[in-house]
């Protein structure tokens, strides 16, 4: 369990609420929902009844044998590589786990209506699915860039009765999507419940999608054990962050368990067309909280870049950002172009189509395969999550690996 400082809604000097006053009470509002609803006994036992029946958990844990052959042929330095599949869950992807309960949070608040923002799509339609299942109507931010780019998951929030707006103002990504879903919020906050999908955002966001999805880390600890042992490593991938949290909370107070987050890096770091922020960016405040940004020497917000549109957002969960300044998680980078790859060697090997955010992880299995089993001495085993399936990538992958 993560233990949070004596600020509530901090992790370490990270996280916190900079918003305006209009949105206090709300927050104030969604703190105590969160305590008293989410934590409850009736709230836990519907939410996992529906993960258990509506969104097929628990997800299974299975070995990549062929892959593990491709990327070390001999065995020398990785004994075992261990995928959550997390894209085998109802949708397609994680955004699920933390949609389903907030939109059963925002039903037990008695809000009459559901907004979000999105930007590969994944938690759009997520949010879209909680909300046709308890008959709410739901609007769906989105940037204009990745409308375009991933039509396949706005023709399913059309189809499940969302309406999808697109966001024409600034870069046109999740970034702007956010900013015009807190727009909306604060115009309709009595009667609205605002679904973020991201574990970003101001108090309590941040710990509300991680403790919804740290039922991916919880149940892949326990089929760890089940197997023989935990693994020696824990890779994810990370934009804002909430399928690597959820993945690592699990693990933090495993000692033995390096966790490794991996960021977009676009068409290289130096480059300026990326999106690592733990690896290039400032301290500054973002979209409510205190993190790490990619911002200026003055604090503007400078644009991300990268081939995932779930990973392009220049900011990053707080919790994270505290896992990288204690030293507890290590973050890496992919670009679009190992990105690309990496999504063909594992359908190849594998026969799993792997979402393009997802693809960043695998890109450093070797990297940190190599890297542990020379501190250790020996073969080690790694834990890859598998945020999402690459269905919604699909023209993408065709045009750039074609």
């Amino acid at each position: 369990m993560v233990v949070l400082a004596q600020r509530p809604g901090y992790y370490g000097r990270f996280g916190g609420r900079f918003v305006a006053e209009t949105l206090v009470p709300a927050l104030d509002e969604l703190s105590a929902a969160f305590e008293q609803i989410v934590r409850g006994e009736s709230f836990q036992q519907e939410w996992r009844s529906l993960l258990a029946s509506y969104v097929g958990r628990p997800t299974p844990l299975g070995q990549a044998h062929h892959l593990a052959r491709e990327v070390d042929p001999n065995g020398a330095f990785l004994s075992h590589l261990w995928l959550k599949r997390e894209d085998l869950c109802h949708t397609g992807a994680h955004k699920i786990n933390n949609a389903l309960g907030q939109v059963l949070l925002a039903r037990a608040m008695g809000k009459s209506r559901v907004i979000a923002e999105t930007g590969a799509g994944q938690h759009g339609v997520a949010t879209a699915t909680a909300c046709a299942l308890f008959g709410l109507p739901c609007e769906v931010y989105m940037g204009a860039e990745d409308v375009a780019r991933q039509a396949p998951n706005v023709g399913r929030m059309h189809l499940l009765g969302a309406k999808v707006v697109p966001v024409e103002s600034g870069s046109r990504t999740l970034k702007d999507a956010m900013n015009e879903a807190l727009r909306d919020w604060v115009t309709n906050v009595r009667t609205t419940y605002y679904c973020i999908g991201s574990a970003a955002g101001p108090h309590p966001y941040p710990e509300i999608v991680a403790t919804l999805q740290s039922v991916i880390g919880e149940e892949a600890r326990a089929q760890c054990l089940a197997r023989g042992g935990l693994p020696d490593a824990a890779i994810a991938c990370v934009g804002g962050g909430s399928n690597a949290i959820g993945l690592f909370r699990a693990f933090v107070q495993d000692e033995g368990v390096a966790l490794f987050g991996v960021e977009a890096a676009g068409e290289g770091v130096a480059t300026g067309k990326h999106a690592a922020t733990l690896g290039a960016g400032r301290v500054g405040v973002l979209h409510g909280s205190k993190s790490y940004l990619l911002c200026d020497a003055d604090g503007q917000i400078q644009e991300a870049h990268s081939i995932s549109a779930g990973l392009d957002y220049p900011g990053v969960g707080p919790e994270h950002a505290w896992l990288k300044e204690t030293g507890r998680a290590l973050y890496l980078s992919a670009t679009d172009d190992e990105a690309l790859q990496a999504v063909r060697r594992v359908t190849r090997t594998e026969g799993i189509l792997p979402a393009l955010e997802t693809a960043h992880a695998f890109a450093r299995i070797e990297d940190v395969a190599r890297g542990l089993a020379e501190d250790l001495g020996r073969p080690v085993s790694i834990l890859v999550g598998v945020s999402g399936r690459g269905d919604k990538d699909l023209a993408t992958l065709l045009r750039r690996l074609s």
